[in-house]
């Protein structure tokens, strides 16, 4: 059996996503990931990790997690998802017209500190001028 056909531990998925034990167990009480248990110990199929490297990309892209629900619910529904597919696309639009805004606001929030840092620079060089008499 191949590391991706079997089932993985807790342990491993952490480690294999860079996620907390805490991380794995609270999508798993909010419904968003469904290991097999057996006792205490959980295992995670091929399509827990799936369903979890969608998850993983949806906060990077900053969705919600109940954004993220929905998300999660086309890939359960297969090709006959029209509705769900469109809704998803509106939901896409919205996050990146919100990413665009934001880094709208990130560069011009790094224009300004740059424009001060050059003044602060500007100022030292100025100082230094007059201490050493200009040369």
């Amino acid at each position: 059996m191949s590391e991706t056909d079997r089932d993985w531990t807790l342990k491993e998925m952490c480690a294999a996503f860079d996620v907390t034990p805490r991380t794995l167990r609270y999508y798993e009480y909010i419904e968003l990931l469904s290991p097999a248990r057996s006792g205490r110990t959980r295992y995670y199929s091929a399509r827990e990790r799936a369903r979890l490297t969608l998850i993983l990309r949806g906060r990077r892209f900053g969705f919600a997690l109940e954004q993220i629900r929905q998300w999660l619910n086309l890939y359960d529904e297969g090709p006959d998802a029209q509705p769900q597919i469109r809704e998803w696309i509106d939901l896409s639009n919205g996050q990146i017209a919100q990413l665009e805004s934001q880094r709208q606001e990130l560069d011009a929030t790094i224009d300004e500190l740059r424009r001060l840092r050059d003044w602060g620079v500007a100022q030292l060089e100025k100082s230094h001028e007059t201490v050493t008499g200009g040369k």
